[in-house]
């Protein structure tokens, strides 16, 4: 990315001004990447946006990265001359306010809610645009797919498979009142190395039904998991426990206890259809026991429509989404699902909700043209040489912290 913005440069001739050790702080280089700078005000912005997201991982280490990377992205798209336009810049930001169903304008004025200024998501959209066309112009035109590789995939074996783990897992309710505590609790189980140990903190405060096992969980193919957190167990050694995971009233943890490759490649998953159910009175003893008959006799997500008769429309919701689209929260628990299980672990606000598994579709299953599975086989090989490329910049780069 530039050295700073012109809207950080007028911010610090101001505020130098009106407050110069402050301001002289604020706006000197705390990182330079390759002779182009990252400044304290900078990594303040990107860690407020990390923390906005929830994204997993420490914020401030999680900004820091970010903000390295996206200067060396910066760096190689002006190496090729590429310089996002402004229409391109604004679909860009529009797109990605609609992820959570927002404006442009609405999402803005949450971001300025949270202290994150416009100008800031803007270098954050733009680095990734820039990025984007790096890879395109760079590997588009070396890959080549075979008719076998076409072949394979449309006869499901061409997934992206191929690899299972074995996970332990503490989901934790952490309602607005108990969130610190519960928070501070999280960070000190993600240190844990042990698996007798991490076993231990699970049957004592984890909410699913594996903590009764001490969290272990079966053999899980790593495509059944959400695509979010896919990265972040394949990142783990074995052993090891992941950052907290923010999800809705609760935290996730999860310890990699071992992972394998397979001979049999799972497909990728199209569509997951499922169904939610709110249960009035949150975790309270009466609400779960509430979920525990409605899975005892319900054998289908058609069931529940009878479960559900006569009330309220929200209460029952039957979804059929990409995986991808998926709340991470929800996603997670349907990753342990077989089709007709439920989770009662998770909460809406005052109710508690009861996720039930349709099925899964997978993409072989779909009515998908030739072209398609081109395509999907293409972005995955660049995606593979983009990620590649960014890792060698990386170890290129001149980084100092002065």
């Amino acid at each position: 990315m530039r050295i700073p913005t012109p809207f950080a440069l007028i911010a610090a001739m101001i505020l130098t001004c009106a407050a110069p050790v402050w301001a002289q702080g604020l706006f000197s280089p705390a990182v330079i990447v390759n002779d182009r700078v990252i400044t304290g005000y900078e990594l303040e912005q990107r860690q407020r946006f990390v923390e906005l997201l929830r994204a997993p991982g420490d914020p401030a280490e999680v900004a820091r990265q970010q903000l390295i990377e996206e200067r060396v992205k910066m760096g190689a798209a002006a190496a090729q001359g590429i310089v996002p336009g402004e229409d391109a810049i604004i679909a860009g930001m529009e797109e990605f306010a609609g992820r959570a169903n927002l404006t442009l304008e609405e999402f803005v004025q949450a971001l300025a809610a949270g202290g994150v200024s416009e100008e800031s998501f803007r270098d954050f959209v733009e680095a990734g645009l820039a990025w984007r066309e790096v890879v395109r112009a760079r590997f588009a035109g070396r890959v080549q797919i075979s008719e076998a590789e076409i072949d394979r995939a449309l006869s499901g074996a061409g997934g992206t498979g191929g690899v299972r783990v074995l996970m332990s897992e503490i989901i934790m309710p952490a309602p607005p009142a108990e969130a610190e505590a519960v928070n501070a609790r999280a960070r000190r189980i993600s240190q844990i190395t042990s698996e007798a140990a991490f076993s231990a903190e699970a049957r004592r405060y984890s909410a699913t039904a594996s903590r009764a096992n001490g969290g272990r969980l079966p053999w899980r193919n790593i495509n059944e998991l959400p695509p979010a957190l896919r990265p972040i167990i394949l990142s783990l050694a074995p052993g090891e426990v992941s950052d907290p995971l923010p999800i809705p009233n609760a935290v996730a943890l999860f310890q990699l206890r071992a992972i394998e490759e397979t001979d049999y490649a799972e497909p990728d998953y199209a569509a997951i259809d499922y169904a939610t159910y709110l249960i009035p009175g949150g975790r309270s003893a009466q609400a779960l026991a509430e979920a525990a008959r409605i899975a005892d006799v319900t054998d289908r997500c058609d069931d529940l429509y009878g479960i559900a008769k006569g009330q309220p429309e929200e209460r029952l919701t039957r979804i059929s989404r990409a995986p991808g689209d998926i709340p991470q929260d929800i996603g997670i628990e349907l990753s342990k699902l077989d089709p007709g299980e439920t989770s009662a672990v998770l909460t809406r606000g005052d109710n508690l909700l009861l996720v039930m598994m349709c099925g899964r579709t997978a993409e072989v299953n779909e009515d998908t043209a030739r072209e398609d599975v081109v395509a999907a086989l293409r972005n995955r090989r660049i995606e593979a040489y983009a990620d590649g490329y960014l890792q060698q910049l990386l170890a290129d780069a001149r980084i100092v912290e002065p």
